[in-house]
């Protein structure tokens, strides 16, 4: 059993790490940081955890050698300080994205890593999302044959959360822009249409970029200003196409800490594929979706730790999605 912290105890932390490590054999979480000003007003919390330790003392964490793995569940703007603090303790780190503020912090955190022999890596769960799990499947049955287009929606009707800053591409399409880099890698050419419709110049309200890779052109769209249901991925490939709505995350929302269903979805929600076979004949069918397991990052974290096995977030793949995310913000404050 390897012994994890966390620094931080907030949404992503409550919602979308502990539910999943609570069913984790290989892992525990044994220690929670938090600032002392975070826990004014906000210690109920804490009791839902009994078998966690909370502390406001950082060193106690540096200090302990039962813990290998610290996962970092804060600000962007303090990633880099508390993984370079977790890696000078000789403590591998899991970042919450987007893993730093710039392409130069994240580099020096994978070289420090690699120095100390340690891993560095960032939290992209989201490739573990029961829709884009399901729409792997659907793509790797070749059923579609070549595939020419994807469309990647993360959209809500949102307006009144619109402010000044650029926080869309960074919070929301961080995660479909990484799923895309996951099944694709690097695009022969990107197209960035990123715009500030309420703020010109100085938000990033409005996402739709484009991936180039030979024929295929893959579209991560994002907004705050979709009203209507709007499929999560439509592909066309040479052969048939393929539909999927959200599967969301499947939270229960009950008193206490917060649970999450390992429940198939049910077929009124799965996607629909439609193709044409090798013989000419003409198939529709719903594909049963896959189920969202963030506990998955978790495990291929633990082998590449303990097993030296290859760990699921390669360096190389951060980096490239931080730079498109960098010039995306470019095109956003020139929007006029």
């Amino acid at each position: 059993m390897m012994a994890a912290a966390m620094i931080g105890f907030g949404n992503s932390v409550v919602n979308y790490h502990l539910p999943y490590l609570e069913r984790q054999r290989h892992i525990k979480v044994k220690t929670i940081y938090r600032r002392e000003e975070d826990r004014i007003g906000d210690t109920e919390r804490e009791g839902y955890y009994p078998a966690i330790d909370f502390t406001t003392n950082l060193q106690e964490i540096w200090e302990d050698d039962e813990i290998e793995l610290v996962v970092i569940c804060t600000h962007v703007d303090s990633h880099y300080d508390y993984a370079k603090l977790a890696l000078e303790h000789n403590k591998h780190v899991l970042v919450e994205k987007p893993f730093a503020s710039s392409l130069e912090e994240a580099q020096e955190i994978f070289n420090l890593a690699k120095a100390k022999n340690l891993i560095a890596m960032a939290n992209q769960n989201r490739r573990y999302d029961g829709d884009f799990l399901t729409l792997k499947k659907v793509i790797e049955s070749g059923k579609l044959g070549n595939i020419i287009e994807i469309q990647s929606h993360y959209d809500y009707f949102h307006p009144q959360a619109i402010q000044k800053g650029f926080g869309l591409l960074h919070g929301l399409a961080v995660h479909t822009i990484d799923q895309l880099i996951s099944l694709y890698g690097k695009a022969d050419q990107v197209h960035y249409d990123v715009r500030s419709i309420y703020y010109p110049g100085e938000s990033d309200d409005y996402i739709d970029i484009d991936f180039h890779y030979g024929i295929l052109k893959a579209t991560v769209k994002c907004s705050f200003s979709v009203k209507i249901n709007h499929p999560k991925f439509i592909v066309h490939g040479d052969q048939g196409s393929f539909v999927k709505y959200s599967s969301g995350h499947q939270k229960k929302n009950e008193q206490g800490p917060t649970h999450v269903s390992f429940e198939p979805e049910t077929e009124d929600n799965w996607g629909v594929l439609s193709y044409v076979d090798e013989e000419g004949v003409e198939h529709t069918e719903r594909v049963p979706s896959e189920v969202t397991d963030y506990g998955i990052l978790y495990e291929e974290l633990y082998q590449a730790i303990k097993c030296n096995k290859e760990k699921p977030i390669q360096d190389e793949e951060v980096l490239y999605v931080l730079n498109v995310l960098n010039l995306g913000v470019a095109a956003a404050k020139n929007t006029k």
